[in-house]
């Protein structure tokens, strides 16, 4: 949190000083108590008397005077709001690897599942776009808010082939360069989720194509899918183990700016999906929060008032 007049806090040095003179005039007042009545015939003189409660209408005023100065202090807070020229693309590898059933029903069905559910989850007004890649990348479909096309895109994703994440990523940055002219506002907010369950096999480096779109302010959230013991028929009729490669995708995400996740279930990747919908095709923006603090200021006030007027008959 940030202050617009922050010299205002310095109000807030005041405080101590107010609790110590209302402890010095409450044992005032029990001192020339105890002088007008001895202690012994106290409870006949005053049988009810109001301990605890005779402190909180004077806590709630207190704590309205701090909210109060708070709010001369014009705090501000950064939050993230959707930002309606903002474009994703869903980049999902779809190499021969993603037959691996350790993630069901398989790797490749979980990943078209979640990001269907992304697609859910995202604003309308951002636009995505999806692509595949496996040896190479798989143009599917651009930037858009048609999320129908989208989905058709995901359904026609098949597995097969090698993992070339570096040239994919390349493809998404491309494909994001594309959208930004064509919206004629600056340079909007953009960003990648990139998934992938195995080390990249070809094509470029995808650490190096990573500092590319950090360049481009472009943010990478990868996703890492399945886990080291899944595997896919080999030709000699066995098995091949074909684990992902989490520490090339933490690397990427982490040059980016973006956010490096793992997922070894259906359950999990949903998951991440889920809170990526709302986090990317996001903007920073400043709220102040004035009004915010006023308004607790003035509820605190009005509890204050009404426990005095409650347990006391009057205001103090």
């Amino acid at each position: 949190m940030r202050f617009g007049a922050p010299i205002m806090l310095a109000v807030l040095a005041l405080v101590p000083a107010a609790i110590v003179a209302y402890v010095a005039y409450g044992r005032r007042r029990e001192r020339a108590t105890a002088a007008f009545a001895a202690r012994p015939v106290l409870p006949s003189a005053a049988p009810v008397r109001p301990r605890w409660r005779r402190h909180w209408p004077v806590a709630f005023y207190g704590l309205a005077g701090t909210l109060l100065v708070v709010s001369l202090a014009r705090p501000e807070a950064t939050v993230a709001v959707p930002d309606g020229r903002a474009s994703v693309v869903l980049a999902t590898d779809v190499s021969g690897s993603m037959q691996a059933t350790d993630v069901r029903p398989s790797r490749l069905a979980a990943a078209r599942s979640a990001a269907k559910a992304f697609l859910d989850d995202v604003p309308d007004d951002i636009r995505v776009g999806a692509m595949g890649f496996n040896d190479r990348p798989l143009a599917l479909t651009p930037p858009t808010t048609d999320r129908e096309e989208v989905r058709d895109a995901l359904d026609r994703l098949e597995s097969s082939g090698g993992t070339a994440t570096g040239d994919a990523l390349q493809a998404a940055l491309t494909a994001l360069e594309r959208a930004s002219r064509t919206s004629g506002q600056g340079r909007p907010t953009a960003a990648i989720v990139l998934l992938s369950d195995g080390a990249s096999t070809k094509g470029r480096d995808p650490v190096a194509v990573a500092r590319a779109a950090k360049k481009a302010h472009v943010p990478v959230y990868t996703v890492a899918l399945g886990t080291a013991n899944g595997t896919i028929p080999s030709p000699d009729g066995g098995r091949t183990r074909v684990p992902p490669d989490p520490a090339t995708m933490r690397q990427v995400a982490a040059i980016t700016g973006g956010q490096a996740h793992t997922a070894d279930d259906a359950g999990r990747l949903a998951a991440v999906y889920e809170k990526l919908g709302s986090k990317v095709g996001t903007k920073d923006e400043k709220r102040e929060l004035t009004a915010a603090f006023a308004g607790g200021a003035l509820v605190l006030l009005a509890l204050g008032g009404g426990s005095a007027l409650r347990w006391f008959g009057r205001l103090p």
